[in-house]
């Protein structure tokens, strides 16, 4: 009988690390609960019916923050655009090495509401951030954006 118990804890720990080696994916903060997708086109086509709704969102990594890891931005699945998901500061940090790879993300579509002068500043703050240049004339009034807080991800490994 010990020799079938010890048999059996054998063969579940080598299932459980077979199964760890196995896993191609790099998970960050909470664990992935939802299983059905939403397509950021869906969510960049009509952004307030997405307002505060939890979303499982896919895509190519464009740009992930340089200064903390606190925000990336994922390609939409249509033509253009992109969306980005920030977490809070230090609770979860994305690689930079991430860029280029595929994430699955679940957060909370919100809504960011700025006057010209803040999109100066935001954008400002965001071509420092990441090197890239910012004309200020380019922001001629209040400036709506959508975005996702981050409460997990799952990261391609490859």
């Amino acid at each position: 009988m010990i020799k079938i118990i010890n048999s059996l804890i054998v063969f579940f720990i080598a299932a459980n690390l077979l199964f760890a080696l196995s896993d191609d994916k790099d998970k960050y903060g909470k664990e992935i609960t939802l299983e059905e997708k939403t397509n950021i086109s869906d969510i960049l086509a009509d952004p307030e019916t997405f307002i505060d709704k939890t979303v499982l969102v896919e895509g190519e990594i464009l740009d992930v923050c340089p200064m903390m890891g606190c925000w990336i931005e994922l390609k939409s699945d249509g033509e253009q655009g992109k969306i980005k998901v920030k977490v809070k500061d230090g609770e979860i940090v994305f690689p930079k090495e991430a860029k280029g790879k595929i994430a699955k993300v679940e957060g909370k579509v919100y809504k960011i509401e700025l006057t010209q002068e803040k999109a100066i500043e935001f954008y400002s703050h965001e071509a420092e951030e990441t090197g890239n240049e910012f004309d200020p004339a380019s922001i001629t009034g209040r400036v709506t954006l959508y975005q996702i807080k981050g409460i997990g991800a799952e990261i391609d490994k490859e």
